[in-house]
């Protein structure tokens, strides 16, 4: 009898692996406060970590034989520049002459609260940028995470029930994915 093949969700799987991450860094912080570790100490116990469970996660996956399926929502519907029209222009904007009397004054304060507003509306679009660039860069994390994991997933079926084959692949994979961020890192480091 032959079990129909396991499934994970990507949208789960990068949640879990983003609250790692947090949980990973807060560790490293909570218990490097009473050692005074570098900064770059810091960051190998981070890696070291969240390879472990990069480890762990990928074996267990290969030796039981699971799939990563994709979830990610389509933007192909997305059109350039239905949000802010791109006119390329930059209207001019009026010089206002008061004096100094009272009409001045009046002038002064409503151009005050005008400019108040203006700033606020700005502020509030650059949040809306901050949000969307925030929003893109999960967005790029979860395609290159995604791809990286269904790339190690697809040779879950000639490994499901091999542990040593299982381990195998994920060390090697383990070490491929993180082994670059360790050796920027380390050249950083040793860089006069």
């Amino acid at each position: 009898m032959k079990f129909p093949r396991k499934y994970l969700k990507g949208k789960s799987v990068f949640i879990i692996s983003l609250c790692v991450i947090g949980i990973t860094s807060l560790t490293v912080y909570l218990t490097g406060i009473n050692y005074n570790r570098s900064i770059t100490s810091n960051f190998y116990l981070s890696l070291l970590i969240i390879g472990a469970v990069l480890f762990l996660f990928m074996s267990y996956g290969l030796y039981k034989g699971i799939g990563l399926s994709d979830d990610f929502p389509k933007f192909k519907t997305f059109k350039k520049g239905e949000i802010i029209a791109q006119s390329g222009t930059i209207p001019e904007l009026p010089t206002i002459q008061a004096g100094d009397g009272i009409g001045g004054l009046i002038m002064s304060v409503l151009l005050w609260i005008v400019m108040t507003i203006v700033i606020f509306i700005l502020l509030i679009l650059l949040e809306a940028v901050f949000w969307i660039s925030i929003f893109i860069i999960l967005a790029m994390l979860y395609w290159v995470f995604f791809r990286a994991l269904k790339f190690v997933f697809n040779k879950s079926a000639t490994t499901k029930g091999y542990i040593w084959a299982s381990a195998a692949y994920s060390f090697s994979y383990t070490v491929l994915y993180l082994g670059w961020i360790v050796g920027i890192v380390y050249l950083t480091e040793i860089w006069p």
